[in-house]
């Protein structure tokens, strides 16, 4: 039997990972590879952590991807994403991980992170909260970046949290067209409008023209 190459996915966000498998799957390629995690990696420091100090979404994500498949010797998928709210001159952005500046458990973090979104935008109108989620999605081996790709949704942002799936500012995150938020959405629904999906999306394309 022929042995399968080997897919790092560099995150350590459970919300994304799911995500992630979701569309590989849904595209039928996810038992052609043997996916690693973070967690399959030699334990620190033999595998330095990657500072996400780039100003773009693009520049982190290549630089994460790079990093971690010369750490791990493979194929290696990562992202980086956020949200860009309009009425804050698109913050978070390239901070919304970390826009609280809290770090432990994510639930926790990702409520801090909702409740300072929300105190910023307070004083907003309705009319003003316009928002996009942005991804950019990179694929590198260990001495080469092989392509990123960016897409985005938008929506507007509530003033209270609705909905108990995704992660991150999902519950905030309102698409008028659905009337609801992407923390209301099911899996498949969200895939195919998010982010996230149609990056990915447009990134498995790419991989079935041109596997490494």
């Amino acid at each position: 039997m022929k042995q399968k190459q080997k897919l790092l996915i560099a995150t350590g966000n459970a919300g994304k990972i799911r995500e992630i498998e979701h569309e590989l799957d849904h595209a039928g390629i996810l038992n052609d590879f043997q996916l690693l995690g973070l967690k399959d990696l030699p334990p620190p420091p033999h595998t330095p952590d990657c500072i996400e100090d780039r100003p773009s979404f693009v520049g982190n994500a290549t630089k994460k991807a790079r990093h971690f498949a010369a750490v791990g010797n493979c194929l290696t998928l990562a992202d980086d994403s956020g949200l860009c709210a309009d009425a804050l001159n698109g913050a978070p952005g390239v901070y919304s991980a970390r826009y609280a500046g809290l770090t432990g458990p994510r639930e926790i973090v990702d409520q801090a992170n909702n409740a300072k979104l929300l105190k910023e935008l307070e004083n907003t109108p309705d009319d003003q909260r316009q928002a996009r989620f942005v991804c950019a999605a990179a694929l590198a081996l260990p001495t080469v970046d092989l392509v990123v790709i960016v897409d985005e949704v938008c929506g507007t942002l509530l003033r209270s949290p609705r909905g108990t799936n995704g992660f991150g500012y999902d519950p905030l995150f309102y698409l008028p067209q659905f009337h609801k938020t992407t923390a209301e959405l099911s899996m498949q629904e969200k895939s195919q409008i998010s982010h996230r999906g149609k990056a990915l999306r447009r990134l498995i394309a790419w991989l079935r023209e041109n596997r490494p």
